[in-house]
């Protein structure tokens, strides 16, 4: 009972120390005013808008509750475990230990969300992968990669949607753009960002010699609506073509010119989308992506950032990776910005991504 006493203080510390940063007053304070916004008599004049309030004020009023809960059960604990040994009574040690550990965990969870404090860190996530210096072996790199972040969606519970892929000539892709829906698949998938390495025994060699491939790896948050002024776009600055489809959905996907490409005339930026059946669809789903593109690219200073974000990029290659996968002649996993490291290779490419993930976001919070 001694040991649950001490574990359960140190837990309300690190409770205590945390709870600043997740900035709950800030969120109270903004709960209220969407409270305030709810109880008005034309709140659902627009529909959209006051769906998108209402499920803001759930979250909040769910993150909220879940801290106070955890303080709670905590401290339930701790007088559990007090009473304990005042009565000399070691029967609920087993029960509260597992308890506790329950808690730790879930502190855990709620300790991670506090890296989640930016702008758009809830949104859904617009992940574009392109191949690098390593001709076919990058195309296939690529195809891993874009392989690698399905699997993570499934396990993460995001709904990913391949929106464009350009194969390769010979094998695996050019290019692939893929859309993660789900609470904060922004936030987590940010930490992905960069260039990819890859060291292994090319199955495109017949000699069966070691190359290196690259692939670059960009995340954009999905950003549905924007005022002029925060982003300026005209339709006579538009470029659009339709074209016919590759990809799968049907047998009138590859018979008719559902494709869409949108060229943003001013900056060059170009997008396309070919995964639904029906032209108008695609053109919305081109036009979201493009809109994340356009604001991301004037929010920029950087001309280096902007021309990886028009596309105009040759980072993917040596000296510039962001993480390491090698398979050959050893396995290892490593992020050279958190230097997390792992020899799980397998289960990193099978959508095993949590760890780095949350070490790169710690780093990066670490670095602010």
């Amino acid at each position: 009972m001694k040991e649950i006493i001490e574990k359960a203080k140190d837990l309300l510390a690190a409770v205590a120390t945390t709870k600043p940063m997740a900035q709950l007053e800030r969120k109270q304070k903004r709960l209220s005013e969407l409270t305030g916004l709810m109880s008005a008599p034309d709140f659902w004049a627009d529909n959209r808008k006051a769906s998108e309030t209402a499920k803001e004020a759930a979250d909040l009023e769910k993150e909220i509750a879940n801290w106070e809960q955890l303080d709670k059960e905590v401290k339930e604990i701790l007088a559990l475990a007090e009473a304990g040994v005042k009565e000399d009574d070691e029967s609920m040690t087993k029960e509260l230990t597992i308890k506790l550990q329950e808690i730790g965990t879930q502190f855990e969870a709620l300790k991670f969300i506090t890296m989640m404090d930016g702008e758009y860190n809830r949104q859904n996530a617009i992940l574009s992968i392109h191949a690098g210096a390593g001709g076919t072996d990058a195309q296939d790199w690529a195809e891993m990669l874009m392989r690698m972040y399905l699997r993570y969606a499934e396990k993460a519970g995001f709904k990913a949607t391949i929106l464009d892929k350009s194969d390769g000539a010979e094998a695996g892709i050019k290019s692939a753009t893929v859309e993660f829906k789900g609470k904060y698949a922004y936030g987590y998938l940010k930490a992905e960002a960069g260039v990819h390495r890859l060291v292994r025994i090319s199955p495109f060699d017949a000699e069966k010699m070691r190359h290196t491939s690259f692939a670059l790896v960009e995340v954009l948050p999905e950003i549905e609506e924007l005022s002029d002024q925060e982003m300026p776009i005209k339709t006579e600055d538009l470029r659009i073509d339709v074209f016919r489809s590759s990809g799968h959905g049907g047998q009138s996907v590859n018979t008719t010119d559902s494709a869409v490409r949108i060229k943003h005339l001013p900056t060059g930026i170009t997008v396309s989308c070919q995964n639904e059946r029906s032209q108008l669809q695609n053109k919305e789903t081109a036009m979201k992506v493009l809109r994340s593109k356009l604001y991301q690219y004037y929010q920029t200073e950087l001309e280096e950032e902007r021309q990886r974000i028009r596309g105009e990029f040759n980072e993917a290659a040596w000296g510039n990776q962001a993480r390491s996968y090698v398979i050959h002649p050893y396995k290892m996993v490593k992020d050279h910005r958190s230097e997390y490291e792992t020899q799980e290779v397998e289960k990193v490419l099978d959508g095993d991504l949590q760890a780095l993930i949350e070490a790169e976001l710690g780093n990066r919070k670490v670095k602010k």
